[in-house]
């Protein structure tokens, strides 16, 4: 089986929980290299692992053939092009660009390079999210007319890392967990005629939107895209309404917080949720109310890491495609957009 030698960027905690482990554990890649500025820990964890003390040194190495760009956001687009420019192919964690333009000239670069580019939206591997895609596509609400996803949080603080709290490009909520629910939306319905977006400032001291409230509006259906700080009762994460009846579910997905306590993916119940977790699906038969919960499907986000090593060997279609992450950016941009000037957004379809 072919080797993909893979760098990352960076060893917190997107580097040490959610692509170490599968990067590791995938016996298609090598976790060849880390960059790590300051601390020296990788090695600790996967011996072997090479570290490196800058981009550029780390980009030289003729053997690496893919680069995993997972630092803050404002250094997206400058390391992923620095990446393609040294002819490896790139994967970039979400947000995957500040801005649309940015997403355009990587697009480019790679395809001048003839690099593979692909974007890492995890949470579409989320047992939740699999179970209310695998409603939407079996048609068991009918035409849908409305949903509403939330990502909603109790944090009134402000956060420890300095680049999240500071206005520097890409900071804030919007750009955090709005690429989340925007690419969930589009993997569902494909993209909108137009959107309205409203971002505030919530928590004392913030001077980064904490809050964001975003409608994508289609020929016939309405999604609304949701997050805040200031959740402590939580509210269903899916909530669809379509001519048949309603199903609503919770975020349960288990992945992340097993990934913290160090456990390693690849057990037979990885990524299965609580039974109490289950979604309900509501449907009108006949004028008579019939009720019932629908067992999860089980997460994984070895799912993606899988589809990306065929793209990579044998030339299938990426799991996430660098357009994929475009017409996030676009979403992204015109909630900005209708926020500053109070109006709906028409896309160019």
């Amino acid at each position: 089986m072919k080797k993909i030698n893979t760098a990352v960027c960076s060893f917190g905690m997107s580097g040490a929980v959610f692509h170490a482990p599968f990067i590791h554990a995938h016996p298609g890649f090598n976790f060849y290299a880390v960059y790590e500025r300051s601390k020296k820990t990788a090695a600790d964890l996967y011996p072997g692992t090479k570290s490196f003390d800058s981009l550029e040194s780390m980009l030289a190495v003729d053997a690496i053939d893919l680069v995993v760009v997972n630092t803050p956001n404002y250094t997206h687009f400058d390391f992923a092009k620095k990446s393609l420019l040294a002819g490896k192919h790139v994967l970039v964690e979400k947000a995957f660009t500040v801005t649309v333009s940015e997403a355009e000239e990587l697009m480019k670069i790679a395809r001048e390079k003839n690099r593979i580019l692909s974007v890492f939206q995890n949470r579409r591997y989320d047992s939740d999210f699999k179970t209310v895609k695998k409603i939407v596509e079996e048609g068991a609400l009918g035409n849908i007319i409305e949903a509403e996803f939330h990502f909603d949080r109790y944090r009134p603080e402000l956060s420890p890392k300095q680049h999240k709290e500071s206005s520097v490009p890409g900071s804030g909520l919007l750009h955090d967990l709005g690429p989340h629910l925007a690419d969930q939306a589009l993997n569902l319905f494909g993209m909108p005629d137009s959107v309205f977006g409203l971002l505030k400032m919530t928590r004392p001291g913030s001077i980064v939107n904490d809050y964001f409230d975003i409608l994508l509006f289609y020929p016939t259906l309405t999604v609304r895209l949701k997050s805040g700080m200031f959740v402590k009762e939580l509210l269903p994460a899916y909530t669809l309404h379509g001519t048949k009846g309603s199903f609503i579910k919770q975020r349960a997905d288990i992945q992340e917080d097993v990934l913290k306590l160090g456990q390693k993916p690849g057990t037979p119940d990885w990524g299965t949720e609580p039974t109490s977790a289950a979604g309900i699906l509501t449907l009108d038969d006949h004028g008579k109310t019939i009720r019932n919960t629908i067992p999860s499907l089980q997460g994984n986000y070895m799912e993606f890491y899988d589809g990306l090593y065929e793209a990579l060997v044998n030339g299938k279609e990426l799991p996430v495609t660098a357009e994929d992450g475009l017409n996030v950016m676009r979403i992204i941009e015109a909630a900005i957009e209708s926020d500053q000037i109070g109006k709906r957004i028409l896309l160019n379809q």
